[in-house]
């Protein structure tokens, strides 16, 4: 027997629900409408997230705008705007399988299923919102090597980023392969992978790949001259972008809880408190790395220089950092995590001057040097209260962070984590800018590079260099 709502309603008039059917039939019904509150709920959630990050798209076409020269405006705006759109087709028409589809085994290496987008109806709103992570992932490399690559190769890298390169990892880390934490069986070293929303999933997988194109690009011209500073084109603009990427990261993060409630064998659920948990450390830990950033700045320059630029590039370290942990770790822990931060992105930025490496925004020391930190802190600051939340309380105590009384084997297997995606990524990424090299090339003319990249394929400068005159008064 079923029974609707309306049903329902006329035997509790009638004083009739009182059979065994009866009440059987309307556990069936509650559990229904449970069930598909919490697919709506989930739904909502993801796209909710999956909006609030594809925004963070415009944040980065801002920040990257506002660090290269005019004379590249179209050509970086076109990039993050393809970033977006060639994503969109690599995601759904291989990359979205190969992350999010059943392994190809036990060891879970790569997904088998799922491509081109044949899922059932509910699961759509999760493609939507793994998309967008897809996006950023791309958007990483095309600021680091800005203002000198061939558009052909940037094609190229752009496809096989997001069709293969990133999809194996997010498959690793997230979707039931060797690395992650929501496996049942084969954990690695027993608790699996806590990178809850991608410092290394999605953050050094970008990274790895935007410093091997770095290396094999080579510099703009100038860079390293002693003497000369490239110009760049609006510190607005590059604020502009930090603030929208800030907002951003609270989908990135926040909504990485997937769903706010719902129903399981175990009863109902609520995951609200540790979204709200997660935008916290999130707010801590940026604005602890912005200030730590611009203080440790300051006092290094000659002149006590109080740099916005330093700051911006302090609040997205510390937002990198926390990504891994940031449902996992405490409030006290999110402020030393973005602190340690800090120190990680001025080394980062020493190790590429040191090795006269060309990153035009900081991608490599921001996303790089801080999402290798970001995967480490949860291994000694997750707290068993905070694990037991967001993954699972029956290995809480075990896979806590080692100041937080754990056994290690969570830091453990986040090691092997950083150094499997440093090695997939940095192998496969050093074969596709190495092919692109000898084949289409990876780096303009040095008559382009100087004119500029807007001349020669984008229709000319956003600003004539003419002089406008003026009327004399």
């Amino acid at each position: 027997m079923s029974l609707t709502i309306e049903d329902v309603e006329r035997l509790l008039d009638q004083r009739q629900l009182d059979t065994a059917s009866d009440l059987t039939a309307l556990t069936a019904l509650v559990a229904d409408g449970f069930t598909k509150y919490g697919n709506s709920n989930t739904n909502l959630w993801l796209m909710f997230g999956a909006i609030l990050v594809f925004f963070m798209q415009a944040g980065f076409a801002m920040l990257e705008v506002g660090m290269v020269n005019i004379k590249n405006t179209k050509n970086i705006l076109i990039k993050n705007v393809f970033d977006a759109s060639i994503g969109a087709l690599c995601w759904w028409i291989l990359g979205f399988g190969i992350a999010a589809g059943t392994s190809n085994s036990t060891a879970g290496f790569i997904g088998t299923d799922s491509f081109m987008l044949d899922v059932p109806m509910s699961g759509k709103s999760g493609w939507l919102f793994q998309w967008a992570f897809a996006a950023t992932a791309a958007t990483i490399v095309s600021g680091a090597v800005a203002e000198r690559v061939t558009f052909g190769c940037y094609i190229v890298y752009s496809i096989v980023l997001t069709s293969f390169i990133y999809p194996v990892v997010v498959h690793w880390g997230w979707n039931g392969g060797w690395g992650g934490a929501w496996r049942s069986t084969d954990l690695l070293f027993g608790c699996g992978v806590t990178d809850f929303a991608g410092s290394g999933v999605v953050h050094l997988t970008g990274a790895v790949a935007a410093l091997v194109g770095a290396i094999i690009i080579g510099p703009r011209i100038g860079r390293f001259d002693e003497g000369i500073k490239l110009p760049q084109q609006s510190v607005i603009f590059q604020t502009l972008g930090t603030l929208i990427l800030w907002m951003g990261w609270y989908g990135f993060n926040g909504c990485s809880t997937l769903m706010l409630a719902g129903l399981s064998s175990g009863g109902l659920f609520d995951f609200s408190d540790v979204a709200a948990h997660t935008m916290v450390t999130t707010t801590i830990s940026a604005a602890t790395c912005c200030l730590a950033t611009t203080a440790l700045t300051a006092l290094m320059s000659p002149d006590k220089v109080i740099d916005i630029g330093a700051a911006n590039n302090g609040i997205l370290a510390g937002l990198v950092s926390i990504t891994a942990g940031c449902s996992s770790v405490e409030p006290e822990g999110a402020f030393v995590i973005g602190l340690i931060g800090s120190f990680w992105y001025l080394a980062g930025v020493a190790f590429l001057e040191k090795m006269k490496i060309d990153d035009v925004v900081g991608a490599v020391p921001v996303h790089g040097f801080c999402g290798i930190w970001g995967v480490i802190a949860p291994g000694l600051f997750t707290s068993s209260t905070q694990y037991a939340n967001a993954y699972y309380s029956s290995r809480a105590d075990k896979c806590a962070g080692i100041f937080y009384g754990g056994s290690g084997d969570m830091l453990a297997a986040n090691l092997v984590f950083i150094l499997a995606v440093i090695a997939w990524t940095g192998v496969l990424s050093t074969v596709l800018f190495l092919g692109c090299k000898f084949t289409i090339g990876v780096r303009v003319s040095t008559e382009v590079e100087e004119n500029g990249m807007d001349d020669s394929k984008h229709g000319g400068k956003v600003f004539s260099a003419t002089p406008v005159p003026t009327q004399e008064v």
